[in-house]
């Protein structure tokens, strides 16, 4: 997944924020975010909300996909 994070924090820099968690150096905060495989894309609202939530990898172009069907347009 870090080519496809890479790729899109460069293109939709200042647009939409991609964090990630590494889980053996930050223990607590992926069992407070309910992480238990590798990888696991959760995409969040502006106020936190949890709007989707998925164990595995997309694409770059799935993940804008996914964004544009919750109903957020970064172009």
């Amino acid at each position: 997944m870090a080519p496809v994070l890479d790729e899109l924090e460069k293109n939709y820099a200042g647009k939409f924020v991609v964090e990630r968690i590494d889980t053996d150096k930050e223990p607590q905060r992926a069992k407070d975010l309910g992480i238990r495989g590798i990888p696991t894309l959760i995409f969040l609202s502006p106020d936190g909300t949890q709007l989707f939530r998925m164990e595995g990898g997309l694409s770059a172009q799935d993940i804008v996909a996914k964004w544009a069907e919750l109903g957020y347009k970064f172009t």
